[in-house]
């Protein structure tokens, strides 16, 4: 059964991921991927394989990204998805029944649940992680301050049975490196905003965080792999402080060099490479093109 839905995907390098989320999401009238035009694996091959309709697009950001694909669709209710996120079965039997049934909801939040470490990830801060995905077209529209995003909808929400099925990280260094990226944007975004880093932001949000994603949300319930999800949510709160702390030093004291050494020269931008050549391997680089923002990040 063809149900009348767009499913707005956005993509960078995901030909391990977007197989398994075009297949739950099979029953759409319309499936838009929106690839990175930096995209260097097969991701647009198969998106165009499994009859998606494939746009490649410049990114710009997570909101702005987003917000391109929602304006390519072309049916009332939208879902909009990440390619490494798939509908569990019971989820999409959900969905499928609320667009049919057309109801007074106007968007519907869907619970994600990341697979991380070896195990679905349940307590601390990655669970439950409630998604406003699925709404009326005229009715969302994606904001918030980059990298992360979210639905801000004009109308009445609800919320789905079944899990939004999420597959991050393909390992602990994956999750390292997208911290390290993730934390330097949003230190740019704060000290945009006229934020700076306290003392106090260094000393205490680290510990209160790991203290709150493994005591009061009950992380320590996922094991050893709630331990250290944790503990890196602690140290991505104190990379965001300690970089928007180093932008908040005079410019001339960042680029001071010892007495008898010459002040480091900053690096060139790297050129664009040429069409057709592979993107840059970096797994941190890959997530920011690709929008796709730590699960449960601070």
């Amino acid at each position: 059964m063809t149900v009348s839905a767009s499913v707005c995907i956005i993509a960078c390098n995901e030909e391990r991921n977007l197989p398994r989320c075009l297949a739950s999401v099979s029953w759409a009238e319309e499936v838009i991927v929106v690839v990175d035009d930096r995209s260097g694996d097969a991701t647009e091959a198969i998106a165009r394989e499994r009859g998606a309709r494939t746009l490649v697009h410049a990114y710009e950001g997570n909101v702005e990204q987003k917000n391109f694909a929602l304006d390519q669709a072309r049916n009332d209710w939208v879902l909009a998805l990440d390619a490494d996120e798939a509908l569990a079965p019971e989820l999409a039997r959900a969905v499928q029944e609320a667009i049919a049934a057309d109801g007074p909801a106007d968007g519907y939040e869907l619970d994600r649940l990341t697979w991380h470490l070896g195990r679905w990830i349940r307590h601390g801060e990655f669970h439950p992680d409630w998604q406003l995905r699925l709404f009326r077209r005229g009715r969302g529209r994606w904001t918030g301050t980059n990298p992360h995003g979210r639905v801000a909808l004009t109308g009445v929400r609800a919320r789905l049975p079944g899990e939004l099925e999420h597959y991050s990280y393909r390992d602990l260094a994956d999750q390292v490196a997208r911290i390290q990226d993730f934390s330097r944007v949003q230190a740019e975004a704060l000290f945009a905003r006229g934020r700076r880093a306290r003392v106090l932001d260094l000393l205490l949000r680290p510990p209160l965080r790991f203290l709150r994603a493994f005591l009061l949300k009950q992380g320590f319930r996922d094991g050893v792999p709630g331990l250290v999800i944790a503990t890196a949510t602690a140290f991505h709160v104190f990379l965001k402080y300690a970089k928007l702390w180093e932008l908040g030093r005079a410019p001339a004291a960042r680029a001071e060099a010892p007495a008898g050494k010459a002040a480091p020269q900053p690096l060139a931008s790297p050129a664009r490479p040429p069409a057709g050549s592979p993107a840059p391997s970096s797994s941190a680089g890959q997530a920011a093109r690709s929008g796709k923002a730590p699960a449960g990040g601070p």
